[in-house]
């Protein structure tokens, strides 16, 4: 027994230091998480771990993109389904794999590509940094050793700010450029030097700050003691202008019902201009979003009236506010994005627009005017004429080969060249917008499809029907029963001979044959004309097809009708199995007689000869 108590120290004392050695750091490790060493680094790609904040809310390191092998250095709300990114740096260029983060003691955090390249740095960095940190604010701080910030990135905002964040005068954070691209786009949230927070665009090249769109009007000229000088974003959620007089100016709603205790906050400069706070539950799921709480402006299409620059969205484009009070551009009928991945882009004309002599000299001949109604482009005007009908308004475009647009306002009207800037539709326009047009470049207007009815069941009449029967004598019973059948015999044999003929022409072509009683009906006795061509007339309207009525082109041949109805035939097979892109869909055709006729989609832009491939 006497040997057995050293023998139990031995596996005490061992235990004792194992505890020391492995378990104490590792606890330590959990007290200090968020904490990042000096001489620490991080490497673009799917494998490294992100430096984490205490409590895992938000991470600061390569945020993949959908770009394959991009990467964003940034910090994001790590937790959420969506993971939004509220800070980035390098400006927001994407970073390619094998990229690198180090944390230095002299100039603190470097980014360098794959060869070693420096791309980036923390700026202003003039003492040795002690260590990195990520706070659950969502603010990265590099810190002295005696614990003095010498960096953070709450003073170099990029696109959001976040509770306990400030904006000091002269401050400025930028939209980002689209969605998934985060270089500097074209609109600004700045407070200003004279007290006033302004949202403007901007010329992207040179950053020229066009004329605000918002304006706070925390300025006071005659008492510069009243006006701003810092934003403050506080740990309640509130946001406001500090006036140098200690008074607020809220822009957060004074009643805030979502506590910063149970939900996240975020404010952001949204790429298309409006700035927005917003809140998340802290208790979520996978479908939860952030909402906002307050917006400016609230009208950003009608806001933006400066004469310099494309306004909300392009140029030659016009915005419409949705119901989250966030502009959507859209090209006007004959108008194409310039870029086609960029929808809040500028749009280009699809038609020729030239001052030969022929359009000076024969305009009313060539060109014709689309009205658009509640729509404008206030700015660009170069002729004002007062009073003015709209006739006279038409005809003075129709034949001056400068004019583009004529906008009619009450008794004004405005002629309008290209570019068109700060295109709007609202009904606050009270006002109508005639595009101008080339004849054989008529642009087609997509109109909503007619609501198809649905069949009331008529009861009332199934009852009293259902009376008489059963009221009425035997023979007359028998008569009522031969009168149905012979009724359902009638109504089978249309049917028989309806799908036999449509089975006919699927035989031939897997296109829909329509009689002309059929296409007749459906453009209301060829009422609507949309235009003309070397081959025939161009009609509107609706066929039911299926379920659902479908807005079509119908084209009238002229030419094919004295060919032979096999060659005709055929080429309908050629033209229904080709697709393409630019070429728009053939839905049908009629072979009735001397009638020939092609049934096309009805599309929103372009000319009937292109959109109806080159006359078919």
């Amino acid at each position: 027994m006497a040997c057995a108590l050293p023998h139990h120290l031995f596996f005490f004392f061992f235990f004792f230091f194992f505890f020391l050695l492995f378990l104490l750091p590792f606890s330590t490790v959990a007290q200090t998480n968020g904490t990042v060493a000096v001489g620490t680094s991080i490497t673009a790609n799917t494998k490294d771990t992100p430096w984490l904040s205490p409590s895992g809310v938000f991470a600061f390191g390569f945020k993949p993109l959908q770009e394959k092998n991009l990467f964003l250095l940034s910090i994001w709300y790590h937790q959420i389904p969506d993971q939004t990114v509220v800070w980035y740096g390098n400006d927001g260029i994407p970073i390619s794999t094998g990229s690198k983060l180090d944390l230095t003691p002299d100039r603190g955090l470097v980014l360098s590509d794959s060869q070693g390249n420096e791309l980036w740095k923390s700026q202003f960095i003039v003492d040795s940094v002690a260590y990195g940190f990520m706070n659950d604010t969502g603010n990265f701080v590099l810190v002295r050793s005696d614990s003095f910030n010498l960096w953070e990135s709450f003073k170099y905002p990029t696109d959001t700010m976040l509770p306990t964040q400030i904006m000091e005068s002269g401050g400025v954070i930028f939209s980002s450029l689209s969605e998934t691209n985060f270089s500097q786009g074209r609109f600004q949230f700045r407070l200003l030097l004279d007290g006033n927070l302004v949202l403007n665009t901007r010329d992207i090249t040179t950053n020229f700050a066009y004329d605000a769109y918002y304006i706070s009007g925390t300025f006071d000229p005659n008492n510069s003691s009243n006006s701003g000088y810092q934003v403050i974003f506080n740990d309640a959620g509130f946001m406001y202008i500090l006036r140098r007089n200690n008074q607020r100016f809220d822009l957060t709603p004074r009643q805030l019902l979502f506590p910063t205790t149970e939900y996240y906050h975020r404010a952001t400069l949204n790429f298309d201009g409006v700035f927005t706070q917003y809140y998340h539950p802290k208790s979520f799921d996978s479908s939860t979003k952030w909402t906002p709480i307050w917006s400016a402006p609230d009208n950003i299409c009608l806001n933006i009236n400066g004469e310099e620059g494309s306004g909300a969205c392009g140029f030659n484009s016009i915005c419409t506010l949705n119901e989250y009070k966030r502009p959507e551009c859209k090209c006007p009928p004959g108008y194409s994005l310039l870029d086609p991945n960029n929808t809040y882009g500028s749009c280009k004309p699809n038609f020729s627009h030239s001052c030969s002599e022929d359009d000076i000299n024969s305009g009313e001949e060539l060109y014709d005017l689309l009205p658009l109604k509640d729509t404008a482009w206030l700015t660009c005007k170069y002729e004002h004429l007062q009073p003015a009908s709209e006739d006279l308004c038409r005809k003075s475009c129709l034949n001056d080969c400068f004019c583009v647009v004529a906008l009619l306002l009450n008794d004004s009207c405005f002629k309008k060249k290209l570019p068109l800037s700060n295109g709007r539709q609202d009904r606050s326009v009270n006002g109508q917008a005639f595009l101008k047009f080339r004849k054989s470049d008529l642009p087609l207007v997509r109109p909503p499809p007619p609501p198809i009815p649905k069949p009331k069941k008529k009861e009332g009449t199934l009852i009293v029907v259902g009376s008489v029967f059963l009221g009425s004598s035997l023979f007359i019973n028998f008569v009522f029963i031969g009168a149905v059948c012979l009724g359902f015999f009638v109504i089978y044999n249309k049917k028989s001979i309806k799908n036999s003929h449509s089975d006919h022409c699927a035989t031939e072509t897997n296109l829909r044959c329509f009689t002309y009683k059929e296409h007749a009906e459906a453009t209301d006795g060829f009422k609507e004309e949309l235009g003309s061509g070397a081959f025939g007339v161009v009609y509107k309207g609706a066929i039911q097809m299926g379920s659902r009525v479908v807005v079509v082109a119908v084209k009238k041949l002229d030419r094919l009708v004295q060919e032979r109805e096999k060659e005709f035939k055929a080429e309908v097979n050629v033209i229904g199995q080709t697709h393409h892109k630019n070429l728009v869909c053939l839905l049908g055709f009629c072979d009735e007689g001397q009638h020939r006729m092609l049934v096309y989609e009805f599309l929103s832009n372009g000319s009937v000869a292109l959109s109806l491939g080159k006359e078919a």
